[in-house]
């Protein structure tokens, strides 16, 4: 398979960000380093990443993370902020995460050891939802969150429905239920900004059939191969 395919497989990065790497000169063959990512691989070679082997691709794992506020999603933070993966245990294999939650946000973080399965999960074309619970400072209506289902401009686009439930008032602050299927950049407080809401709070409660339930602040929990099977196995079977 193609070499950057063979890193997502592997779990170094989505194929996007293996290309990158590629790109970079952190990954050799054999000895050579790449120039491009037009090479194929048969996992027999000596595949390294800045100068350490990569392993024969795993089979694809998944876990929930109920990720806490305060943390970057992402491997490195230039301004050398906290990471979700410094967090990780020591004994978790390299993994990346499905999509992102931004610093301030919390709630239920998907994590895998396999690129291409993220970025199958990723893919509006899945047509998973992702519910979150908001607070924002402001009044509101339900009426008023009912034009979010039509889409609301951001950055010169349209973004896709927004089904927003005004849960209660407190103090100063409304409660709302909110889900979408295509979550783009801070788009979950963007669009509440359209009505003159401002999110102090958001938590992600669930990413299509998987749900943060009980799991504690900072807590990790690995899908079962049964889950998976039942919950991916259209995806699982496109990713590979």
């Amino acid at each position: 398979m193609r070499i950057a395919k063979y890193l997502a497989h592997a779990g170094v990065a989505s194929r996007r960000e293996a290309e990158r790497i590629i790109a970079a000169g952190r990954i050799s063959v054999d000895g050579v380093v790449l120039q491009g990512p037009a090479v194929l691989v048969s996992g027999d070679e000596d595949i390294r990443v800045d100068g350490e082997r990569v392993g024969a691709p795993p089979g694809p794992r998944l876990w929930r993370y109920h990720k806490p506020a305060g943390l970057i999603t992402s491997h490195h933070d230039e301004k050398g902020r906290a990471t979700v993966f410094e967090r990780l245990p020591d004994a978790l294999p390299r993994v990346i995460s499905v999509g992102r939650l931004d610093l301030n946000s919390e709630g239920l973080l998907l994590l895998t050891n396999d690129g291409a399965l993220a970025r199958a999960l990723e893919l509006p074309k899945t047509g998973w939802t992702r519910r979150y619970r908001v607070r924002a400072f402001g009044r509101t209506s339900q009426e008023r969150l009912e034009r979010l289902q039509h889409g609301v401009m951001l950055d010169g686009r349209r973004s896709g429905p927004i089904a927003a439930k005004l849960d209660s008032v407190k103090g100063g602050n409304v409660w709302i239920d909110v889900r979408l299927k295509e979550g783009k950049n801070r788009e979950v407080r963007r669009a509440l900004e359209t009505l003159g809401l401002k999110v102090n709070r958001l938590i992600r409660l669930s990413y299509g059939p998987f749900i943060l339930g009980n799991l504690g602040r900072g807590a990790l929990a690995e899908v079962t191969p049964k889950q998976m099977r039942e919950q991916l196995g259209a995806l699982l079977r496109s990713a590979g």
